[in-house]
């Protein structure tokens, strides 16, 4: 297959190496939680891992317009969402003032997003 055949392309593959990313961190810190602890570590590990499919399936079956917008709507707030919790964990005070919130936001508003894409009629 050839990358111009390939739906991974532009947002695809960035979408792509987003999901790997995710798998692979998710991985690591559901072994930290088990191993060091951390009041959020293993929640974080836990929303990256059931994040990391979905950037991995918009990117490779190059989805519509809608579903690719929500697939990023959920990248930022995974990053604030997840950064914060992290960074309450690691380095003791937040990423900046409400960024667990507005990414908790942004997580909502993404799933949303792709609930509306089912919405869109496809072109003939």
């Amino acid at each position: 297959m050839s990358t111009a055949d390939h739906p991974a392309s532009g947002i695809g593959r960035i979408l792509v190496f987003a999901g790997g990313l995710c798998g692979a961190t998710g991985v690591a810190l559901s072994a930290a939680a088990a191993h060091l602890g951390g009041a959020f570590v293993g929640t974080v590990a836990s929303f990256l891992l059931m994040h990391a499919p979905v950037f991995l399936a918009v990117g490779l079956v190059g989805a519509n317009r809608i579903m690719r917008t929500a697939s990023l709507i959920l990248l930022v707030g995974l990053v604030l969402f997840c950064g914060d919790l992290l960074a309450r964990d690691f380095l003791g005070s937040r990423l900046f003032s409400m960024s667990a919130p507005i990414g908790g936001t942004l997580l909502i508003a993404g799933w949303l997003a792709v609930a509306a894409s089912a919405l869109r009629r496809p072109r003939s």
